[in-house]
């Protein structure tokens, strides 16, 4: 099913983020302050359990319950991103003032924000359609909100963490059906403002878009200034050759690449693991994207496909933008890996979502007729995850018509449902019963029944039956 190929690429991922960031983190944990060799190592493995057990929360929660509270979460992710900005509030790190500070904990609200984004306009767009060129009004609605976001999040200087909300946003556009001819319009002015903000703007931004243009040729003039991290970071890819120096034995950690186990952490992987690290990586996102997708289209709730696909689009462009500067297709924004990266906030939130992209694929039609039939699977059971619901995500839509447990037990009583013996399996609808049995539990199953008058048995009216009777064997005048 969907759900594990999903659960195993997520598992490999993470488990690769951890042995890099116990690889990239030790040279830097040394000259902090009031730190050993392992504290960020340490720091960073209970950020991941905390992201583990955060997605195993989104997993069991009721979808219903996430699409209630989605514009809650929209309305508290602003409210967040708007106290960054007060000054005295929000912290700021590497050139953008994006952090919150509660002691020894920050939080960076603008990843908050892209999740909040998606979720809750999967909810709001559910069943909007744009006909023709003309947009919903809902879409208008939308559109407004997230612009607001974005300037809250520019605002801050992050420029990297912009760019990749606006691609969700068109991404959940693109998935209501929205025009060509909107979208085309709508991301080239996006990226028209984003080019002049880059121009205009600060004057790093100017080097960064210089050192893209150096990147793009191979010649870099500024190797010690502004060049700097984007030319060791080649460096490193080169060193790595075809299988790599092998884990932890990275010569560019060693404080020659400043955001090793950050933004640059893909350049480590290709120095230590190699060309086939590298391609690894990028196939275990590819994975990540097919079956998300996948996931996506085999649903039948528009507020699950919806949500799934937006979710796994903004993760997997993430890592599309942070593979493309580090090998210098695109300039450097600061966008992390996802998963592979170290930090608290990014680990956290990104697993929490994929929590929510695995329920949606638990929530397939195949995926619970094979769990009505074939009984529960092993890591299901070992996570003691409920069993999905065919009504779930269905919040204020027409919910299908199941038995309940005491309609159930009246049938039972009057005959109509068969005790079904302990231990055995349901057998399946035959082709003349499953017109009958549209909604079918793993509790009940048809049978013959007997007629209250003469005790015989009931047949099913075949075509057989028909022929055998003869056209004449019907009641006419």
């Amino acid at each position: 099913m969907d759900y594990g190929v999903l659960m195993v690429t997520i598992g490999l991922l993470t488990a690769l983020g951890l042995v890099v960031a116990y690889s990239t983190t030790t040279t830097w944990s040394v000259v902090a302050e009031d730190s050993t060799v392992w504290s960020s190592a340490v720091r960073q493995t209970i950020y991941v359990i905390l992201g583990l057990i955060v997605m195993w929360l989104a997993m069991k929660l009721p979808l219903d319950w996430v699409r209630r509270f989605s514009p809650l979460l929209m309305v508290v992710s602003i409210i967040l991103l708007i106290a960054v900005l007060i000054v005295g509030t929000g912290a700021e790190e590497v050139g953008s003032q994006s952090w919150l500070r509660l002691g020894p904990v920050s939080f960076q609200p603008s990843e908050l924000a892209r999740v909040a984004i998606a979720i809750w306009g999967a909810h709001y767009l559910t069943g909007c359609t744009a006909p023709g060129k003309n947009l919903h009004v809902r879409q208008w609605v939308f559109l407004g909100v997230s612009f607001i976001t974005c300037v809250l999040i520019m605002s801050q200087g992050d420029f990297g963490m912009t760019a990749t909300t606006v691609l969700i946003v068109v991404a959940l556009l693109f998935f209501t059906g929205m025009s060509w001819v909107w979208i085309a319009a709508g991301g080239g002015l996006a990226m028209f403002l984003l080019a002049v903000l880059l121009i205009f703007g600060s004057g790093y931004r100017a080097e960064r878009i210089s050192t893209y243009m150096d990147a793009l040729t191979g010649h870099f003039d500024e190797t010690r200034t502004s060049a700097f991290q984007t030319y060791q970071g080649f460096l490193s890819l080169g060193d790595g050759g075809l299988l790599g120096l092998g884990l932890g034995q990275s010569r560019a950690k060693w404080y020659y690449l400043p955001e090793a186990k950050n933004d640059f952490v893909f350049a480590v992987i290709g120095e230590e693991l190699g060309l086939w690290g590298g391609i690894i990586v990028i196939g275990l996102f590819a994975v990540l994207a097919v079956y998300g997708f996948r996931t996506a289209m085999r649903n039948t709730k528009p507020f699950m496909a919806l949500m799934s696909a937006t979710l796994v689009a903004g993760i997997v462009f993430q890592a599309f933008f942070n593979i493309g500067y580090v090998i210098g297709m695109f300039p450097v924004t600061g966008v992390q890996l996802p998963l592979l990266s170290s930090g608290g906030t990014a680990t956290v939130i990104t697993l929490g979502a994929l929590g929510l992209v695995v329920s949606c694929a638990r929530h397939e039609p195949e995926a619970i007729s094979s769990m009505q039939y074939n009984g529960f699977p092993t890591i299901d059971r070992l996570l003691r995850l409920p069993e999905p619901s065919p009504n779930d995500g269905m919040l204020g839509a027409r919910r299908a018509t199941l038995p309940s447990e005491e309609q159930l037990e009246k049938r039972r009583e009057r005959g109509s449902v068969a005790q079904r013996p302990a231990g055995t399996r349901p057998r399946r609808p035959r082709p003349h019963e499953r017109a009958s049995t549209s909604a079918l539990r793993h509790d009940f199953h048809p049978v013959e029944r007997k007629r209250p008058s003469d005790g015989r048995q009931e047949r099913p009216y075949t075509t057989e039956r028909y022929r055998a009777h003869g056209r004449d064997s019907r009641r006419t005048r």
